[in-house]
């Protein structure tokens, strides 16, 4: 059945009866995956929201109906996953009294245009998330793919210190967790609501130093989310926070934290195959907004870098994210230039844009990989990013499910 569709697919290109939104892409320089060489002068054919060939160039014919992308000196990845944002930007909330082009222009500005194609929004209004990403699904929007956990999870008096204000100016609440029996049933009506997640505020940072959750709370959450299959993102803050994380059972930590880790905490994070989002940029700009020195700051950047390195080369799986729509430092350059300071190879940072969220959020089969049958998630880069990391950053074309959702012209 697979061989008669592809077949079927490239006589519907071949005779020209291609829809309107098929593409050819030709003399790219292709990144079918992250593990192998790159591909010269090749070509890639997209039908109906799938990819249907990688070939060279010179050995496409046609189709005559199908858009055509000349990318001579381009190079083209999969789509790219950000697995750290918050749809709670002043501009994205409210949505259902904002009209589509200022949506639009915001969904742009901290995602599209950076090559993502689907991100996972780690903290924001579950109610008002659905309502945007329900109308990206209808095509009424040109966003990305939007996965989601809702309102986080945090103890009593563990509303983060700087969230309060916001929340408050932003009329927008966030309830705290005060019991077993409270989070358990909280995890399961966000689950219903659609949450595609869940995450916890192992950590939580306060006026006068991280406050963690009690531990019996963050146990019952990281439980009743494994029951319904929901994976756990955590803020750990602290290495305190990392430890309770650990105890607790969660997946992934969305940050580095703000101080060591021992040898043998890394071990444990590894053997419990929790996964880590380094969120580098968010420290420069914390330290900007903190008016530290430029000796203080670089120390605190190369220290957060130490830690990216020490779990990276220890084999611990790295995700990428930003933390976008928390901090609105929306350009990706700097973070991939602190990732390489790790010691990050570009197939390492590759992989954590594609294959490894791929994996790790369960969608290896259809996202991560330029191949026949995977879904037509691309980033069109400008330059090769063989030659300079940051080439990852400056995007020509974001393709998701074969449409372009983003074109810089």
């Amino acid at each position: 059945m697979r061989l008669f569709l592809y077949a079927t697919a490239l006589w519907l290109l071949a005779t020209g009866t291609s829809r309107a939104s098929d593409l050819k892409l030709i003399h790219a320089t292709v990144y079918t995956t992250p593990d192998q060489p790159p591909v010269r002068d090749a070509a890639i054919l997209v039908h109906d929201g799938k990819i249907i060939a990688v070939d060279p160039t010179s050995s496409i014919k046609g189709p005559r109906a199908a858009t055509t992308y000349d990318c001579t000196g381009m190079a083209i990845t999969a789509g790219f996953w950000n697995s750290h944002v918050h749809i709670l930007p002043p501009e994205l909330l409210h949505a259902d009294h904002k009209s589509n082009a200022a949506l639009d222009s915001q969904l742009q500005t901290m995602f599209t245009r950076w090559g993502f194609t689907t991100v996972f929004d780690v903290a924001s209004i579950l109610a008002n998330t659905n309502a945007i990403r329900s109308r990206i699904a209808d095509g009424t929007l040109q966003g990305p793919r939007i996965l989601t956990v809702g309102e986080p999870f945090w103890g009593v008096g563990g509303t983060p210190v700087y969230v309060k204000q916001y929340l408050a100016d932003q009329h927008v609440e966030m309830p705290e967790v005060t019991s077993v029996p409270q989070a358990i049933a909280r995890v399961d009506q966000q689950v219903r609501d659609g949450a595609d997640g869940i995450k916890i505020f192992a950590g939580s940072i306060e006026s006068d130093g991280v406050l963690l959750m009690q531990p019996d709370i963050a146990k019952a959450v990281v439980t009743e989310a494994h029951k319904n299959n929901r994976l756990v993102f955590s803020h750990p803050s602290n290495a305190k926070g990392v430890e309770l994380s650990v105890d607790s059972g969660v997946d992934i930590l969305a940050h580095v934290s703000e101080d060591p880790w021992s040898p043998a905490l890394i071990d444990r994070m590894k053997a419990a195959h929790i996964s880590l989002i380094p969120t580098l940029t968010l420290f420069h700009e914390e330290a900007k907004k903190a008016h530290l020195s430029e000796q203080v700051t670089q120390n605190f950047i190369n220290f957060t870098v130490s830690q990216l390195h020490a779990y990276s080369s220890a084999g611990g799986q790295i995700l990428f994210g930003t933390d976008i729509g928390y901090i609105d430092h929306y350009d990706t350059a700097e973070e991939f230039n602190l990732m390489a300071k790790a010691g990050m190879s570009l197939p390492q940072i590759l992989a954590s844009l594609t294959t490894e969220p791929a994996k790790r959020f369960g969608r290896p089969t259809t996202s991560g990989k330029i191949a026949s049958g995977m879904d037509a998630d691309l980033v069109v880069l400008k330059s090769d990013p063989a030659a300079d990391v940051t080439a990852l950053s400056r995007v020509a074309y974001t393709i998701r499910s074969g449409k372009v959702i983003y074109a810089d012209r």
